[in-house]
């Protein structure tokens, strides 16, 4: 099927998304109102919890509301699948109607975990989320929601309504996130951004925001790296993350790019951050495109370069290639380059993970 041809429609969920430095004071009374809820629990990460004061910012909005009903603060990276089962029982036990994911993809998808999991347990519609990002990883506008199985390999679940009812984007609150992990989730979203241009099921209207989330976050990473307090970068970079993983309500939930899917299978099984992987694979998987991607999808790989202000190199395929230096060219001047054997991963599991492809393989050695 062609992208000019398709469906886009908001998800079933969403009642809204606020941005703007300082807006947590009036966007959260308004959600809160606007969805008719009574009593929150906050879910985050313990770092954010012991180490910053974000959680009280958002507990005291919540409690001048009237709507606080206490914290979750136990949710490790990759969202194992304990966290979810004891988030759903400090849920219940605080009598809340409504989660606050606070922080990054981990709580946010934490959350939509343990909404999935009432959901199972009672048959109803899942309770409503509102999505605080403190990164860039854009959790908070999919319909699925990833954790770290018993065996620890990867799964998830998706729902229409597990998508946030509501988000704030305040760049405020990401003030104390420590500077590489903010980048390196902004590599994240590029990565959803490129992969976009590819994937199935992404239509025409959302690949032409993807190119715009592309040329922010090449522009504003570096700026945020060398001014980690420049207020302006930092919500450009929370709507460039917004722009680079649209919110949509899926016929068919899109399959993952194959960056990030390779991503998730090192995440999960080597405890590498989901933005660290994104630094690793999207270079040569963006390359490895100019031989396999179909005529369609490399023009919209070779059109990248105009949103970037690049010269073409006259070619279709250089010009794919050129996008993968550039990404790798943005990965070694934010300071995140860095290899697999760094991490831990062994070389005689490189064969699995690329699960029989040998591009995949090509790619993991080039990346060891």
């Amino acid at each position: 099927m062609s992208n000019l041809s398709g469906f886009y429609a908001s998800t079933d969920s969403l009642k809204g998304i606020y941005y703007g430095p300082g807006c947590i004071s009036t966007a959260l009374p308004k959600l809160i109102q606007t969805l008719g809820v009574k009593k929150g629990l906050i879910v985050t990460g313990r770092s954010l919890a012991m180490k910053t004061d974000v959680l009280n910012k958002v507990a005291e909005v919540l409690k001048a509301q009237d709507a606080y009903a206490g914290v979750f603060t136990e949710f490790r990276q990759h969202t194992p699948i304990a966290d979810i089962d004891a988030c759903v029982e400090a849920f219940k036990d605080a009598g809340a109607d409504f989660i606050i994911g606070l922080g990054g993809g981990s709580p946010i998808c934490g959350a939509k975990g343990a909404m999935y999991r009432i959901h199972e347990q009672t048959g109803e519609l899942p309770p409503p989320q509102i999505a605080i990002p403190t990164t860039l990883s854009a959790a908070e506008y999919t319909m699925a929601a990833g954790h770290r199985k018993e065996d620890g390999e990867k799964g998830s679940v998706t729902h229409q309504h597990l998508p946030p009812a509501g988000v704030i984007l305040d760049a405020e609150l990401s003030m104390p996130t420590p500077t590489r992990l903010w980048i390196s989730s902004g590599i994240r979203a590029l990565d959803h951004s490129v992969e976009s241009l590819y994937r199935p099921f992404v239509s025409h209207p959302v690949k032409i925001l993807c190119y715009a989330a592309m040329a922010d976050l090449f522009k504003y990473l570096p700026i945020s790296k060398a001014d980690p307090d420049n207020v302006e970068a930092r919500q450009r970079l929370l709507l460039a993350a917004w722009m680079s993983l649209w919110p949509m309500k899926w016929e068919e939930w899109s399959v993952a790019g194959p960056s990030h899917a390779l991503g998730q299978r090192l995440g999960v099984r080597y405890n590498i951050p989901h933005g660290v992987t994104s630094c690793l694979t999207l270079s040569p998987i963006v390359a490895v495109q100019a031989r396999l991607a179909s005529a369609e999808d490399k023009k919209y790989m070779e059109s990248s370069l105009f949103y970037l202000g690049e010269p073409s190199t006259g070619s279709t395929d250089g010009d794919i290639l050129k996008l993968s230096a550039l990404i790798a060219g943005l990965v070694e001047r934010l300071g995140l380059k860095s290899a697999l054997r760094e991490y831990n991963v062994p070389k005689e599991d490189l064969v699995m993970l690329a699960k029989g492809d040998a591009d995949t393989l090509e790619v993991l050695n080039g990346i060891y």
